[in-house]
């Protein structure tokens, strides 16, 4: 997800991102810690009270979780908010990158708690919208989407489909709070979620007994 991660070699790597290193897989390697950093950048500064309220955690978790993103770079005080009671925090990029396959290897368990932290959080959003849908204008409703696709490619084919989606979507106009005012009026935040799945184990289907062969063995009904 943008808010949580996107690829280098994708739509608008600029200085509002932030490329992981092994220091930045480190912080993130924290549910709680991603999903303040998507928070602040989808509804901007926020203390840490009320983003406790959203997560459903105390704000004691929160505060500790936004010092150690803090201490990271990857949020910083909001200075012009708040006053000596109240600590205001903002996300200090808009987007995130991780696809350094070196790095995953050497911080194999850093990795695997980001990545599954940002699937527990697209799996959340799929089902908050689902929630609202039967709620939602019927405009709305109409471009609510869920789609799977099986397709048979390489690992390079499997690339450059990703490249041709990327590029779809850089094609739109992207979110962010501070410029939701000027966007065209009707306009809503859209979640664009992209996965590209590896399957690997399927390909030993091709090559299980098909036809009569299949008639011999024990009825499936």
């Amino acid at each position: 997800m943008a808010d949580a991660m996107e690829r280098p070699d994708g739509p608008g790597v600029d200085g509002d991102s932030v490329v992981l290193d092994a220091k930045g897989l480190r912080a993130l390697a924290h549910p709680v810690r991603v999903q303040l950093v998507g928070l602040l950048r989808k509804y901007g500064p926020s203390t840490a009270t009320r983003l406790a309220e959203r997560l459903g955690v105390n704000s004691g978790t929160a505060s500790y979780h936004l010092r150690q993103l803090g201490a990271a770079g990857f949020v910083e005080e909001d200075t012009g908010r708040g006053n000596a009671r109240e600590r205001w925090w903002r996300s200090v990029h808009r987007t995130t990158w991780f696809n350094d396959p070196e790095l995953a290897e050497r911080e194999p368990e850093a990795a695997m708690a980001y990545q599954q932290s940002v699937a527990s959080i697209y799996t959340l959003r799929t089902q908050q919208a689902l929630n609202g849908l039967q709620t939602m204008p019927r405009a709305w409703r109409n471009a609510f989407d869920m789609s799977d696709w099986a397709l048979r490619l390489t690992p390079e084919e499997a690339a450059a489909l990703y490249r041709e989606l990327a590029e779809v979507v850089a094609r739109y106009r992207r979110d962010a709070p501070e410029t939701a005012a000027h966007a065209p009026a009707g306009a809503e935040r859209v979640a664009v979620i992209t996965q590209i799945l590896p399957e690997l184990d399927t390909a030993a289907a091709s090559s299980l007994p098909s036809g009569p062969q299949e008639e011999e063995g024990s009825p499936t009904s």
